[in-house]
């Protein structure tokens, strides 16, 4: 089995997650194979490019400033702390993040995942490039959409860029010749909706045409729920055990 520890919106408090990971395994005896991050890391590795939103929170809590403090220059007690634990975290893009940072890694990195910290434990996933998690002979295919939407399609770097549209297109379209679906979708934003005005059309176009098992998203606020949503596409079980109907069933939840 392969067990997933999600959380969303940490705002800069890089060590929590790991914490809590940590305080699972311990009281419950169970191994996380990988942390999964929907997004608003609050990835600022210096305080001068930090938007206004998170400049007025830091001003409160500084744990908003927590990948400064602790993920750009190695801490000793951190370091320990993360290579015992030996668990990574894979994040995609929020709005609240320094995004001219993340493209310049993002550019250096030939694979689908880069990592941003000093431990190399925080890594973030291209949008449109499948991540997969292996152990003991089973295989979860992740697919991450960083960022969030907008109907005028702006270039500024909080929003879904033009060349991660293609990639997503071309995986799509990949994955429909090939009759293939990823298991797993991570966004930051949600869905297109038509009724709202708010969410992803790029989500929904995905959602659309892929029979994803689950889809796990935060940024909205809303209270953690879990919806069963539909595809409109045959069921393609790829193998697994998985129970599905003339339509794919897909697990939404709000991280």
């Amino acid at each position: 089995m392969i067990r997933l520890a999600l959380f969303a919106d940490i705002h800069g408090k890089f060590l929590l997650p790991f914490k809590l990971a940590h305080h699972y395994q311990q009281t419950t005896g169970k191994s996380i194979d990988l942390i999964v991050q929907c997004g608003d890391m609050g990835a600022f590795p210096d305080k001068s490019r930090m938007d206004k939103a998170t400049l007025r929170h830091a001003a409160r809590d500084r744990d908003e400033l927590g990948f400064m403090d602790d993920f750009m220059h190695a801490k000793p007690s951190i370091a320990q702390f993360l290579e015992r634990l030996n668990l990574n975290m894979l994040c995609v893009r929020g709005n609240h993040e320094d995004h001219e940072f993340l493209d310049e890694l993002e550019r250096q990195s030939v694979q689908a995942a880069f990592p941003i910290d000093v431990y190399q434990r925080v890594w973030v996933l291209k949008t449109g490039e499948p991540f997969v998690l292996q152990k003991d002979g089973e295989s979860l295919e992740i697919l991450g959409i960083g960022r969030i939407g907008d109907r005028k399609q702006r270039p500024h770097g909080e929003f879904i860029q033009e060349h991660e549209r293609q990639t997503l297109r071309r995986f799509i379209k990949d994955c429909l010749k090939n009759k293939h679906d990823p298991d797993v979708l991570i966004t930051h934003d949600q869905p297109a909706d038509s009724q709202s005005g708010y969410g992803a059309e790029e989500i929904a176009d995905v959602l659309d045409q892929l029979a994803f098992a689950y889809h796990f998203y935060g940024h909205t606020g809303e209270a953690y729920r879990q919806d069963l949503g539909t595809t409109a596409l045959p069921a393609r079980s790829k193998s697994k055990n998985w129970n599905l109907t003339d339509r794919a069933s897909c697990r939404r939840a709000v991280c």
